[in-house]
């Protein structure tokens, strides 16, 4: 299996999907499942903030806390953090359905992130 990990390289940021150990990203297969106006409106989300290195408007783009930052195309909730080289990782992805950030997300995300990082100091993330 060929794994996708670039959504889009930009001027700023390279934004890329997060991939398990088992080789697989939920929130790539969330995406793909989406509708295509649901995937431009992401895309065009992604597309601004490695491009420009910013997206000011807190109603598609937020820190949520923790490192943790979420693309908000509406309805639709695409989790990611900042890492080095210039990267943006989507760690997971969903619908929205509250006001507030699903904690379960949130710490999603947040596990994600630690084993991004930790399989990427031990050499394993992107030859795996």
């Amino acid at each position: 299996m060929c794994k996708e990990f670039v959504v889009y390289e930009g001027a700023q940021f390279t934004v890329e999907w997060y991939y398990d150990a088992a080789g697989k990203s939920d929130a790539f297969d969330y995406f793909k499942d989406l509708e295509e106006g649901q995937q431009t409106r992401f895309l065009f989300l992604v597309k601004r903030l490695a491009d420009a290195g910013k997206i000011h408007n807190k109603e598609q783009f937020r820190n949520e806390g923790d490192k943790i930052f979420a693309f908000k195309p509406q309805p639709d909730r695409f989790l990611c953090c900042f890492q080095q080289g210039r990267k943006v990782i989507i760690t997971n992805a969903f619908c929205k359905k509250q006001q507030k950030l699903p904690p379960k997300e949130k710490q999603r995300a947040l596990e994600r992130t630690k084993d991004y990082e930790q399989r990427v100091s031990l050499g394993k993330y992107y030859d795996a």
